[in-house]
């Protein structure tokens, strides 16, 4: 094959409940392992909210909606992976008999609204409103306001980093981001050119640049220089500001993320590399029975092997991928 680079394939992921979800375009596909374990592909098809209108593909805009679109399909995957984890016996609340009755039959999506609401008032809690208090608190002590920007900024840093950290402590996390890492060690096996095989994909990295972990840090580190030059004197404008530029913040952080999954110059990597430092948290190496589930996930919505030739001269005859994988999938479910 000559000398491989890494190319960029257009495929990414999510890790789930002893599974990983594979994107490529509008295809997704979740491979979970079930308790008998077993492997379960769920393929389907995703149009984003805003598909067919060009707002949506306006660079800078974009990265608003491709975020709450990512949003919307991970709690979808995850509703469909732990559904193999409920208790098959338990019967449904009166709560859930109401809730039914009440949105005709789609009592579980309304309960995932609900879900992603109450998330993001947590979020705008930890992320916005304590740190900027915190600042308004130190504003007696400093009258610099380039320091005032800093310390919020850093504070929120901070909140976002003991975050990540504390709950890799718990089992099911970490066993999430052993999912994640077998995510991302498909994704760089066949973007570096080799054949997506358990044995290539145990070798590959487990840090990616595209990661969502890079992203939200990339949020983060933007927030920071936004705000060090927008200054108000009114602490409510402050204050208000501090939301109505999260869609801004966002859509510069999606463009910086995008770049850099497709480049591979001395700038990308300065700027990727405090987000593959934070992957040392947010993924653990997988053992091979999660990359043989990730594996099945990809396999599920993208052609590899067709990839591989196209990106890399890549033939079977020189080095073929071996057949018969055990674990492979034993039903896929086809919604398309």
């Amino acid at each position: 094959m000559g000398k491989r680079t890494q190319h960029y394939s257009g495929i990414g992921g999510q890790a789930v409940l002893e599974g990983v979800m594979m994107k490529n375009r509008k295809m997704y596909a979740v491979a979970v392992r079930r308790p008998d374990k077993e492997i379960e592909v769920q393929v389907d098809e995703y149009h984003g909210i805003l598909e067919n209108y060009v707002i949506s593909k306006i660079p800078f805009l974009r990265g608003i909606f491709v975020f709450l679109d990512s949003l919307i399909l991970g709690f979808r995957a995850l509703g469909y992976s732990s559904s193999f984890y409920e208790e098959e016996d338990k019967e449904p609340t009166k709560f859930d008999k109401k809730m039914d009755r009440a949105t005709r039959g789609n009592g579980e999506t309304v309960m995932q609204v609900v879900t992603m609401i109450i998330a993001f008032v947590l979020a705008a809690f930890l992320f916005v409103l304590v740190p900027y208090f915190f600042a308004e608190l130190l504003a007696k002590y400093l009258r610099s306001p380039s320091v005032l920007a800093l310390a919020e900024g850093m504070l929120r840093l901070v909140i976002f980093l003991a975050y990540i950290w504390a709950i890799t402590a718990m089992k099911d996390i970490h066993r999430l981001y052993q999912y994640h890492g077998a995510e991302h060690k498909c994704i760089n096996c066949i973007e570096s050119g080799k054949p997506l095989t358990v044995e290539n994909a145990r070798e590959s990295s487990r840090f990616h640049k595209r990661c969502g972990t890079s992203f939200l840090l990339l949020v983060l580190l933007v927030s920071i220089v936004l705000f060090f030059f927008i200054r108000v004197d009114s602490r409510v404008v402050r204050l208000a500001l501090r939301f109505a530029l999260i869609p801004v913040i966002a859509g510069i952080s999606y463009e910086l993320i995008r770049f850099a999954g497709r480049s591979d110059n001395i700038f990308v990597r300065i700027f990727s590399a405090p987000g593959l430092w934070l992957q040392r948290l947010t993924t653990k190496e997988p053992d091979d029975d999660m990359l043989e589930v990730a594996i099945a996930s990809v396999e599920a919505i993208f052609d590899w092997k067709r990839y591989l030739r196209r990106e890399f001269g890549w033939t079977e005859e020189t080095a073929e991928a071996p057949a018969g994988e055990p674990g492979m999938p034993q039903k896929a479910q086809n919604e398309v």
